[in-house]
């Protein structure tokens, strides 16, 4: 069942974004998800959609194996760091059921402005929006934290449905130990009452995790985590199998070290509040 952010975004449990990039991963992350029966949000970022075929392409796909798959979780078919107006509108348009609109590179106002336009019409078509304020980087950056301030008046003037801030979390593998602001996101939470997005999911210890969703995180985006054990187990394949060609038997080869992965994670989401 394809539904939008906010139904999933409701109960006391946070819910993992894990990213697709093809057919396969979605079917991988859609059977584990499925016999964990357990909602999950599947994000698309603009690369993926262009390099699997564009935005209708990555509806229909999810749609058809929601249906051939029998799934029977929520889903949320979500656009993943828009940079655009225009990008969010063609998301919206083809049948996804909630965008990320990204503008944090602009200064407060004109991101306010670019959020709330997105808002103003993902709204009238039951679709969530998702913003960022502040700066999430890489792992080769020190963290800068959004201001509490600056997250109230976001949220206020966009009437976003979640709010992805600055709080410690880097994009891409970290090289030291993240330096997450549990204060900061309960402080965040605490005046803004929406939903708060953790990005950089990958590579945070499991207890700094697990207390930064007791701070207030509903939702924990999870990339990077899925490409490196994906690529890992396939390059032990093709060495150990020189001469497999079949595209089917080498993209496979990684299902699951993929699903040990998105196990672990629904295991740590699900038991942070225990």
């Amino acid at each position: 069942m394809i539904v939008n952010m906010k139904e999933v975004l409701t109960g006391g449990t946070a819910i993992p974004q894990f990213n697709i990039n093809n057919l396969e991963w979605a079917k991988f992350i859609l059977e584990e998800c499925e016999i964990k029966k357990n909602p999950v949000i599947l994000g698309v970022s603009e690369s993926a959609i262009e390099y699997m075929g564009g935005y209708h392409v990555v509806v229909k796909m999810i749609e058809g194996l929601l249906q051939d798959l029998k799934i029977t979780i929520p889903v949320v078919v979500h656009l993943d760091h828009g940079k655009s107006y225009e990008a969010c509108l063609n998301a919206i348009n083809a049948g996804f059921t909630s965008v990320m609109i990204d503008a944090s590179n602009y200064e407060l106002n004109k991101n306010i402005r670019i959020t709330k336009s997105v808002v103003e019409y993902a709204h009238k078509r039951n679709v969530t929006v998702e913003g960022e304020i502040g700066f999430i980087g890489l792992a080769t950056t020190e963290p800068i934290y959004t201001e509490v301030k600056n997250a109230l008046k976001f949220v206020k003037e966009t009437n976003i449905d979640a709010l992805a801030p600055a709080v410690g979390s880097l994009h891409g593998l970290y090289i030291n130990e993240p330096k997450i602001n549990f204060e900061r996101i309960k402080e965040i939470k605490e005046v803004t009452k929406v939903p708060i997005v953790l990005h950089g999911g990958t590579g945070i210890p499991d207890i700094i995790l697990k207390k930064a969703i007791q701070a207030g995180i509903s939702k924990v985006n999870i990339n990077t985590a899925l490409q490196v054990t994906w690529s890992k187990e396939v390059r032990t394949f093709l060495n150990e199998n020189p001469d497999v060609y079949d595209p089917r038997k080498i993209i496979g080869s990684g299902k699951n070290s993929i699903k040990k992965v998105i196990d672990n994670y629904l295991e740590i989401l699900n038991g942070a509040n225990e």
